[in-house]
């Protein structure tokens, strides 16, 4: 700057001052060229200062770029060539990344694409595949059922009138049922029965042969247990007479035993209360009837004592057969059964510790209040039973031993049975009086 542009009268530093505002500025210069007293205020000098001051600083700023024009020109022109090389040198980088990039998205992002739609297609496939394996496992399977409730059917479902029905072959039906259940089950993601539910073949296979045989199985198996008799004391019945028809009697009723317990123990546990409940009820009404008509009650108590021996019988072989393992290959041979034998979740079903015992004291409280409603009846039948108490009382007493005993080919659970006897004559001579 010269020496005429230093003796300017403009204050350069005010207004390079980072505090500076423009407002106060104003003010100053109009209290400045007016008087306080003024009324009207003179705005023109204060404007005038101000225009001056802003022509004062273009005229220099004029001299300024007059005088620098060509160094500032020429800084200029070097800039904008600096520039034009740095963006000659960032292109040349662009086009080098732009070819790498290319050349990557050919080697790599183009295959890697390639082999993600080969990686979809073989995992389809290996679902495909893994799922036609469940299918064709299941068929197994079932053809397998199918072959074996032919032989617990016999000659009526294989078309062959010479093959006997195989009671043996129920048990192994029951595990097949259990393994195609239990594949059936394993629909999480990434198990084995994943996606069968919705094959059209296994719907098939469910309603046409796995629901049918689990009916037809169940069916069998209540009516073996309903039908098992081992008592010879009533022969009419059908019990068995020789040492194989005992034998038979109780493989049969094993596999009956065994099915139920395979597909649901809570079936087997109903069959088994059913058939104590047939027999009580059936005891119940014929030495009922029998009391009115005492010329029968001998083959009446010998019926039932019959039915208690098979009773007997029932709880020995129960108690001979342990829980069968429900557990399918695939679950590595650990089963979710309880240790023990077929007999001790009846008992506790029943809340008893004897079956024979149970029987007993549920047949005397039943025949308490029917005797006492014979005896308010009166007439020739309450006379004969009271006059005939002596006889009564050791017919029923000798029903109880001779019920209690095992059948032949069972053993029993050794014990006395006086006290279930005395139950049972006090239920019915308790109300004949004296």
């Amino acid at each position: 700057m010269t020496e005429s542009e230093g003796q300017s009268y403009i204050a350069y530093d005010n207004f390079l001052d980072p505090d500076f505002s423009p407002t106060p500025f104003a003010n100053s210069l109009v209290i400045a060229t007016n008087n306080p007293s003024d009324t009207p205020i003179d705005l023109s000098t204060p404007l005038s200062r101000v225009l001056f001051d802003i022509q004062e600083i273009d005229t220099h700023i004029h001299t300024l770029t007059t005088k620098s024009a060509i160094p500032l020109l020429t800084h200029t022109r070097d800039q904008a060539d600096a520039g034009q090389r740095i963006v000659a040198e960032v292109e040349a980088h662009v086009a080098s990344l732009t070819d790498g990039y290319q050349r990557l998205q050919k080697e790599v992002i183009q295959r890697y694409e390639e082999a993600d739609e080969v990686r979809i297609a073989v995992e389809r496939l290996w679902e495909t595949v893994r799922i036609g394996r469940s299918v064709a496992r299941c068929l197994t399977l079932g053809r397998q059922l199918e072959a074996q409730m032919a032989e617990v059917v016999g000659g009526g479902g294989s078309g062959d009138s010479t093959k006997k029905e195989d009671h043996r072959a129920m048990t192994g039906a029951s595990n097949t049922l259990l393994t195609i259940r239990h594949l059936l089950s394993l629909s999480g993601p990434g198990e084995e029965g994943e996606q069968l539910s919705k094959i059209n073949l296994i719907t098939y296979l469910q309603n046409s042969v796995l629901t049918p045989s689990e009916t037809s199985l169940r069916n069998r198996a209540q009516q073996m247990i309903r039908e098992f008799s081992m008592s010879s004391l009533a022969l009419s019945s059908g019990a068995p007479t020789t040492y194989a028809q005992s034998e038979e009697t109780k493989s049969r009723t094993t596999s009956a035993f065994l099915t139920l317990q395979l597909l649901n123990p809570r079936l087997l546990i109903a069959a088994l209360q059913a058939y104590l409940r047939t027999s009580l009820t059936s005891s119940l009404a014929s030495i009922t009837r029998a009391l009115g008509n005492l010329p029968t009650l001998d083959r009446t108590l010998l019926e039932v004592s019959a039915r208690c021996q098979n009773i007997v019988a029932l709880e020995s072989l129960l108690n001979t057969i342990k829980h069968p393992s429900t557990a399918p290959p695939e679950s590595n041979g650990h089963s979710e059964e309880p240790a023990g034998n077929l007999l001790e979740p009846l008992l506790a079903a029943l809340d008893t510790s004897s079956l024979p015992s149970f029987f007993w004291r549920s047949l005397a409280e039943g025949l308490g209040p029917r005797v006492a409603a014979l005896m308010a009846k009166g007439g020739v039948s309450a006379r004969t039973l009271k006059t005939q108490k002596e006889r009564v009382k050791d017919s029923i007493r000798e029903c109880v031993l001779r019920g209690s005993q095992s059948p032949g080919g069972i053993k029993g659970r050794a014990g006395s049975w006086e006290r279930e006897a005395a139950v049972m004559v006090g239920s019915v001579i308790g109300s004949l009086g004296r």
